[in-house]
């Protein structure tokens, strides 16, 4: 029997039906898939935050500002974090639309 909780990415389906909130979100997209990107990383290596600190050398905090979306990491610490998590960083432009 499914339980009534919702996931977040239905949560976020939801919520992008509010054309406000989705320009909001589509602005912040690629902030949002660097959050995703590092907890994903994480729990497929079973690893905590502190874990990932100390593979990478980068304080606990950090990494959880940079989870928490409060803290924008430059591309030499996603190197790192990339690194720490056994992956190798890609970026890449995409046309829009």
């Amino acid at each position: 029997m499914r339980s009534s909780a919702i996931t977040f990415d239905e949560h976020l389906e939801e919520m992008m039906k509010d054309p406000q909130f989705a320009a909001e979100y589509e602005e912040l997209r690629p902030e949002y898939e660097i959050v995703k990107a590092m907890i994903v990383g994480r729990r497929e290596k079973g690893m905590t935050q502190q874990d990932l600190a100390v593979a990478t050398g980068i304080p606990q905090g950090h990494i959880s500002r940079i989870e928490n979306a409060s803290y924008n990491p430059s591309v030499a610490l996603l190197k790192r974090i990339a690194a720490g998590l056994g992956k190798e960083l890609h970026i890449s432009f995409l046309r829009r639309g």
